[in-house]
This record gives C-alpha cells, sequence and structure tokens, in this order.
C-alpha cells in the first residue's frame, strides 16, 4: 500500500552554474611563504581561509587590539550608547598612558568621532582608554566586553585584558582570530569602515600623524587596517584590499620591521588576487527557481537565498563546478515567507564542497478544506 508520504523525498534538478556559491576550494594552489611568524589570508565575501600558516599560534596582539576597540565603539554608537558627537572626558590613566598617542590631556573634552580618528588612524592609546572608559565605566570592565564580543564572533583563542594592546602576558589571540575579528567589522560596520580606516592622516591639537599602514600610500585598492607593534609581538599589520566586488583580508604577524610587514602583506594580498577569483552568485531574494506547493492558496512558490551567495575559486575552476537543487519532501502549506525548504549543493570534481539553504520568495497561505483534501488524495496516489 502506497502511503501518503514518502520518507525523506529528494528532488535533484540541475539548475545554471550561476547558481554557485560560498566557500573556497583551495585545490592545487600553493601556500605562499612569508617572512612572518603567522599568518592568514581570508576571502571577506564567503568568509573561507584561502592560506595560512600558524593561524592558531598564541600571539601578542600588540595594537591590532584596536580594532576590537573600535568595534565595540561602533555598537555602541549604533545601539545609541554613545553618540559620534558626544564629547568625554580624559582620565589620568589616559593622559599617563605609554605608547602611541593623538597626545589628549585631562583638561580636554574630546567628541567620540574625535577618539575613533585618534584610535585608527594615530593609534592612541589614550584614545582607546577614553573610549573603553566612556563605554564600560573602566577599562578593566570594557576588557569583559571584549571578551564577550569576541565569544560571539567567534574568536575562540582571543583573551583580552586591555583596550590597547600593551602587553600582559595573558593579552592574547591568534591570527585566525583576527581575520574574523577584520571580517565583523568590515561587514557589520560598512560605512564606518569606508570612512575612517583608509585616511592617511589625522591633525588633532596641532599635531599631524601618519597612517602607519604603508600599504595606502602604495596600493590603491588597499582601504585599511591597523598596524600593530610591540618588541615581543613584533611588527603585525591587518590589511584589506577590494578589486572589484573581491576583498581580501590579510593579516601577518611577528615580522622584523615596518618595511618587512608591508611587504609580506602586499605579497600576501597579491597572491590571493592572482590565485583566485571571487564572484556574486546570487542576490539576496532573487528567485532562483520555482516549486510546486501543496494545500496551498497558490499552487507554486519562488525559492531563493535568504543571504548573497558567492563563490570563490583558484582561477579557472568555475567551468568545473555543478550545482545541485534539493528539496527534502514535498512543499505543502502553510510556509512562512524566508523558511527554509531545502538547499542547493555545490559540487566539483563529484565531491559537495558546500551547500546554501533555499528559502521561500514569499508566504502561501493554506487553501481551504475542500482544496486540501484534493491534494491529499493525489498526494497518497503519487
Amino acid at each position: 500500500m502506497m502511503t501518503m508520504w514518502r520518507s525523506c523525498i529528494a528532488v535533484l534538478l540541475s539548475i545554471p552554474l550561476l547558481t554557485v556559491a560560498a566557500e573556497a576550494i583551495t585545490g592545487n594552489v600553493p601556500t605562499p611563504t612569508l617572512a612572518a611568524k603567522a599568518f592568514v589570508l581570508r576571502d571577506a565575501n564567503t568568509g573561507s581561509l584561502l592560506a595560512a600558516n600558524n593561524p592558531d599560534m598564541p600571539v601578542e596582539p600588540a595594537s591590532l587590539t584596536k580594532v576590537m576597540t573600535a568595534y565595540l565603539t561602533f555598537e555602541a554608537v549604533k545601539q545609541k550608547r554613545l553618540a559620534l558627537t558626544q564629547t568625554l572626558p580624559v582620565s589620568q590613566k589616559a593622559w599617563k598612558v605609554e605608547g602611541s598617542k593623538m597626545f589628549i590631556d585631562t583638561t580636554m573634552t574630546v567628541t567620540v568621532d574625535e577618539l575613533l580618528h585618534g584610535l585608527i588612524i594615530q593609534s592612541g592609546n589614550d584614545a582607546a582608554i577614553t573610549l573603553a572608559e566612556g563605554i564600560a565605566g573602566s577599562e578593566e570592565l570594557f576588557a569583559s566586553l571584549m571578551n564577550k564580543k569576541a565569544a560571539a564572533l567567534g574568536m575562540k583563542n582571543s583573551h583580552f585584558v586591555n583596550a590597547t594592546g600593551l602587553p600582559d602576558p595573558t593579552h592574547t589571540t591568534t591570527a585566525r582570530d583576527l581575520s574574523v575579528l577584520a571580517n565583523a567589522l568590515i561587514r557589520d560596520y560598512p560605512q564606518d569602515y569606508a570612512r575612517l580606516y583608509s585616511q592617511k592622516s589625522y591633525t588633532y591639537n596641532n599635531i599631524t600623524q601618519p597612517n602607519r599602514n604603508r600599504l595606502l600610500f602604495i596600493d590603491p585598492s588597499v582601504d585599511g587596517m591597523k598596524t600593530g607593534h610591540t618588541e615581543s609581538a613584533g611588527y603585525c599589520l591587518i590589511s584589506s584590499a577590494k578589486r572589484s566586488d573581491f576583498r581580501l583580508i590579510s593579516v601577518v604577524l611577528g615580522t622584523t620591521s615596518d618595511n618587512v610587514r608591508a611587504a609580506e602583506s602586499q605579497k600576501l594580498l597579491n597572491f590571493g588576487f592572482q590565485f583566485y577569483e571571487s564572484k556574486l552568485i546570487y542576490a539576496a531574494s532573487k528567485a532562483i527557481t520555482r516549486q510546486k506547493v501543496w494545500k496551498g492558496t497558490e499552487s507554486e512558490v519562488d525559492l531563493t537565498v535568504a543571504r548573497p551567495v558567492y563563490l570563490t575559486l583558484p582561477q579557472g575552476e568555475y567551468a568545473n563546478m555543478k550545482a545541485n537543487l534539493r528539496i527534502a519532501k514535498p512543499l505543502q502549506a502553510p510556509l512562512k515567507a524566508q523558511q527554509t525548504v531545502g538547499a542547493v549543493d555545490f559540487s566539483l570534481g563529484g565531491k559537495v564542497v558546500h551547500s546554501v539553504p533555499l528559502v521561500t520568495v514569499h508566504a502561501v497561505e493554506a487553501s481551504n478544506i475542500f482544496s486540501r483534501m484534493i491534494d491529499q488524495v493525489r498526494l497518497y496516489l503519487q
């Protein structure tokens, strides 16, 4: 006797190559060799790693820490706990801090926007502490917020104890975690990133300081991100470049000089652009296919992807990628808008390398009882 529902019916349909998506396949691409203790190259479109060496080795982040300080400041502004025009007092601790500064003192009240410029462009430790105290009341409490955010972002091997990156034996992270953080900042606060991280200099209190990221001056595709240096950490650089729609994030840690960190970071970015290509395959909410719906006020529903779908592959591999549409069972109303009902599987060389959820474009309400009974009989007879 036939049952009304077949268990886990899979519908596989060939769909055009333009339905491809989101992982980097390294294939036979070689791993570059850099004069650095650790490095990571991340594709910002898909979030996947294209190259890495010692990505999970514990390191001191030095002033790369300030990427997290900036992230939490952008978040506070977005949540209206701070305003860019709001002024913050400068504490004795911020005024007296060692290392790089934007040169503020306890007689000043500085706006959040000025402090962000001082933090990001001038790498001011005084700006970092002032923002931390303005957000959390103290740098120690701010560090707890940093660790909570790190966990939320998926930074699995990071522990922050200050907002500046000044050396502390328990203040550690990894190249992988820093690339996750950089990717999150660019993704979550693109306007703030574009406005601040590409600036080549900033003047405050009649003192002009250049951005220490040398790549901003030699590569027009580079638009960020942050340098770091202590004697124990060496010379470090997070950099990001965008060519067409392809954005790469490079993390290079523990080099021997300012020149070397810039040169090795440029080498890593060039490697990524030379050996890989990334394409936007589907914009979010663009219909991919139309499928039969049972027991609904409509007989069909459009399916799409919830987020933009990218595919990053070694140069020349796009022609070898295949995509298949998979639906777990016959679709029956009611269906909600954006409800997951299947997936697109992407394969290379016969192996599925990535899957992207398929969701409904619009809702489909249940039909009247008479129509539902007719469809139930039809399903039974399938």
